[in-house]
């Protein structure tokens, strides 16, 4: 991975009681939970920006206890995308982005901007959505990414929008959402949403041995031929990108045993 992109894996959040003796410790406190799972794992993605706001100092907190190499990516608020007219989004998504997300500093990732299943693709309306994402916040550079739900969006015209603006489309494995694998931005944002937790790692030994590939295949600057594309007809350019692999929702159980597996396969030490 010399000359590729980085790839991380991770989980959604790190607070939920049935990793309680099974990926934490029995004896570790709550209070050190973070802590642990950052040493455990490369990045994980933050929901609760979703419901509400923080305080700076809770993210300089966050920021304090987790190692070099580790970044947060946050879910942007849904008072943003949760709208009729997602031109009127501006005020709402400064507010988001002033609360404080800079205190992570160099452990901020993506930012992940989730839409309801309901909310159709409007090229005008989308576009103009993606005018009001800013590449910089406080200095620091942002990343944008889009996870879109209703089978609307799979098409050419949102792929286009989408690179225009350098906004990833996220990849969500879903059983009912549309997936959409075509490459928008420097980096690549995934959410695997099919895990089981009666399965150790969270997903068969032969899904996530074919997962491990196709991230290195991103993060070498390419684009799985195993996967649906709204626009395969054009491809993104060929160049390394960072790759962001989340285990979230279903599996929730053995999520962060999923991304450790992932993980020891990119790193060619298959131990499952």
């Amino acid at each position: 991975m010399a000359q590729g992109g980085a790839i991380r894996a991770g989980i959604g959040g790190w607070t939920f009681e049935p990793w309680e003796g099974t990926f934490y410790p029995d004896d570790l406190p709550k209070k050190r939970q973070l802590e642990y799972a950052s040493r455990q794992l490369t990045t994980i993605e933050v929901n609760g920006t979703y419901y509400g706001s923080q305080k700076p100092a809770t993210f300089a907190k966050w920021a304090s206890e987790v190692p070099e190499g580790f970044v947060f990516s946050l879910k942007g608020n849904r008072f943003v995308t949760n709208r009729r007219f997602l031109a009127e989004a501006g005020e709402s998504i400064e507010r988001f982005l002033t609360q404080g997300i800079t205190e992570l500093g160099p452990h901020l990732g993506p930012i992940l901007w989730q839409f309801a299943p309901t909310k159709k693709f409007d090229p005008d309306d989308f576009e103009a959505f993606l005018k009001l994402l800013p590449e910089k916040q406080d200095g620091l550079k942002l990343r944008h990414t889009v996870e879109v739900r209703h089978p609307s969006f799979a098409v050419p015209e949102f792929v286009a929008l989408a690179r225009k603006h350098g906004v990833a489309i996220t990849y969500a494995e879903h059983f009912e959402y549309p997936e959409i694998a075509d490459i928008t931005a420097d980096f690549v944002y995934a959410r695997l949403q099919k895990g089981k937790d009666e399965i150790t790692t969270g997903y068969p030994a032969e899904a996530l041995d074919r997962w491990a590939e196709r991230a290195k295949i991103w993060a070498d600057g390419s684009s799985p031929d195993d996967l649906p594309y709204a626009d395969a007809d054009n491809p993104a350019p060929k160049e390394p990108r960072d790759v962001f692999v989340y285990f979230i929702h279903e599996g929730k159980v053995r999520a962060p045993n999923a991304a450790q597996a992932l993980m020891e396969r990119i790193a060619g030490i298959k131990t499952v």
